[in-house]
């Protein structure tokens, strides 16, 4: 089975960590992975963005056109990307940020998960990106949550292992919200 999602938001949402922590998840689950980072010059509020291929056979290019999943975390990447998702996708959108009452994706699930208000109710805004991945994790059913758990300690810098307990309530209540 092939997965391919494309993650955006702005430089200082982790658009880039959660992109490493879903890759090394699918690793930690015997896949191959491709994973295609961009981003502004900026070092905090620029484009921040990264692609993400993964497969039990080949991946191809990390280069996706119509992605199956996109996981937009900002307003403008939501006005960018969401037309772009493949019929039968899914797009997951932080609603705490772009208004999806009333919004229509012909052909496209919108899962709106309140990302910024949950990693703010657990007490760090920071976290909106692994509440972002357990979203993609429950919104796809791609990857298992004991996989994010598991590649969080590849994914994050040893200094900040002590944080891996929290990081893991923050997936636990992105997938939560998913799920409705």
């Amino acid at each position: 089975m092939r997965h391919d999602l494309f993650i955006s938001g702005y430089g200082g949402q982790g658009v880039l960590l959660a992109g490493n922590l879903l890759s090394y998840a699918a690793i930690h689950e015997g896949k191959n992975v491709s994973f295609f980072p961009a981003y502004g010059v900026e070092k905090r509020g620029g484009a921040a963005m990264c692609t993400i291929v993964f497969a039990d056979g080949d991946t191809g290019s990390p280069v996706v056109g119509q992605p199956s999943v996109a996981v937009l975390l900002n307003p403008l990447s939501f006005e960018k990307y969401a037309a772009r998702v493949r019929p039968g996708g899914i797009c997951i959108a932080n609603s705490s940020l772009v208004p999806c009452d009333g919004v229509e994706l012909p052909g496209v699930r919108l899962v709106p998960v309140p990302m910024n208000q949950i990693a703010i109710d657990l007490g760090d805004v920071r976290m909106v990106n692994m509440v972002a991945c357990g979203a993609y994790a429950a919104a796809t059913g791609a990857l298992a949550p004991q996989s994010l758990e598991a590649a969080l300690a590849k994914a994050l810098p040893e200094r900040n292992h002590r944080l891996i307990p929290a990081n893991v309530r923050a997936i636990e209540a992105g997938a939560a919200a998913a799920r409705g």
